[in-house]
């Protein structure tokens, strides 16, 4: 049986950020990561398509935690302790300069997510936290004040342990096992299956909007805005992936088949749209519809939508009809599209669901059930939008575990 003052099981961004960071405030500890597979940080490797999108530029806590569907109250007061500016000042130190883009996702200057690992693999070197692979846990054991922990391979012992295997279900049955409760897992960043004319031809193509789910009887259940994408197989961009994360509970007992309404003009309203129509009518009477794209919208979309409307491509704008118009503003701010499916986004796949939060202790990231017992990243109920924001999870968590072990 092997020892230790400490054992973290999962060797990811949240497992690293915990053992380093535990093991600087006490260099006596004697600290064990157990990964499950013959790598670590994996999801670090591929997040932000291969860049790693460390954290985000929002640098205060109640705004940083509305980007987060669930965990949004439970985090706000350990953002007081460690959020954003922590994040770069820890990276700085350690030799790594993250940058910030214009959509405020933050990366390191490389534009590599290997500077973040090996920052990570130097720094738990350096510190003596020692990393153990093929490691994957069958069973977790309290007897008096130790744990007892069981893998395929060996048994190790240790006064306290942290979890932080993320959406893992085999480590949540673990927990389930020793009296947690668990909430059941479903997708939450996903992409929009939609089949449809007016988009068919138009993949690559992207805008602002605004989006709406709507209920059954009209009723909007959810509604975000900024950056659509269209695909080859439906929508996406930050609009849909919000709503995705933001609804992952309610989409799921509809087996994502649901409407939406796109307002590809963002803020305006059909009245108004309406009314820069007529106006239209007026001023540029002898140029088509069709071929003079209005609303600094791109060009195909405006000619998808304009057919769409049932508007023949060499009408006039002088010759259009209070019918042709009123179409052309339903179009343009409340097309109703059918959601038949979604689609895992990219590798960054994130689930809503894991350790009830009522469970944890926030001011340490302990378990409220069993003492010695810590948790970090997304193993917990706490999942967020896309953007940065699920690794400030892990490095708050972390951090604050750290200080408390």
């Amino acid at each position: 049986m092997k020892q230790a003052d400490v054992i973290i099981i999962g060797g990811g961004a949240a497992g690293f950020f915990t053992a380093i960071n535990a093991a600087e405030n006490n260099p006596k500890l004697k600290i064990i990561i157990l990964e499950r597979g013959k790598e670590v940080l994996t999801k670090v490797k591929v997040s932000g398509g291969g860049r790693c999108n460390v954290t985000h530029g929002e640098f205060l806590p109640k705004e940083l935690t509305q980007n987060y569907p669930r965990g949004e109250k439970e985090l706000l007061g350990p953002f007081h302790s460690f959020m954003t500016g922590d994040t770069i000042e820890w990276f700085e130190k350690r030799g790594v300069e993250l940058k910030i883009e214009a959509d405020g996702r933050m990366f390191p200057v490389s534009d590599s997510s290997q500077t973040i690992i090996d920052c990570f693999l130097s720094e738990a070197k350096r510190l003596g936290v020692e990393i153990l692979l093929n490691q994957s846990v069958k069973e977790i054991q309290k007897e008096e004040n130790r744990f007892t922990i069981n893998t395929t391979t060996d048994t190790f012992s240790a006064e306290k342990i942290v979890v932080a295997t993320g959406s893992n279900p085999k480590i949540w049955k673990l927990l389930e096992d020793l009296g947690h409760t668990i909430v059941p897992a479903v997708p939450s960043l996903f992409t929009f299956n939609i089949k449809d004319s007016r988009i068919i031809d138009l993949p690559g193509l992207s805008t602002d909007a605004s989006v709406k789910i709507i209920g059954d009887s009209g009723k909007i259940l959810l509604e975000s805005n900024g950056p659509l994408l269209i695909t080859h197989w439906g929508m996406s961009g930050p609009a849909i992936l919000k709503l995705s994360a933001w609804g992952a509970r309610m989409l799921e007992p509809l087996n994502y088949h649901f409407n939406i309404e796109v307002n590809w003009l963002n803020t305006l309203s059909e009245e108004e749209v309406f009314d820069a129509l007529k106006n239209l009518k007026t001023l540029q009477g002898k140029q088509t519809i069709f071929k003079n794209a209005q609303f600094e919208l791109p060009k195909r979309l405006w000619q998808s939508l304009v057919k769409a409307a049932g508007i023949m491509e060499t009408l006039t704008w002088a010759d259009a009809t209070r019918e042709n118009l009123q179409n052309l503003a339903n179009q343009l701010t409340a097309g109703v599209f059918e959601v038949v499916g979604k689609s895992t986004f990219k590798e960054e796949f994130v689930t809503a669901g894991g350790l009830d939060l009522k469970e944890v202790n926030f001011k340490t990231f302990e378990s409220r059930k069993i003492d010695g017992l810590y948790f970090a990243g997304e193993v917990l109920n706490i999942d967020a939008i896309t953007g940065g924001f699920n690794f400030q999870n892990a490095w708050t968590g972390g951090f604050i575990v750290s200080q408390n072990l």
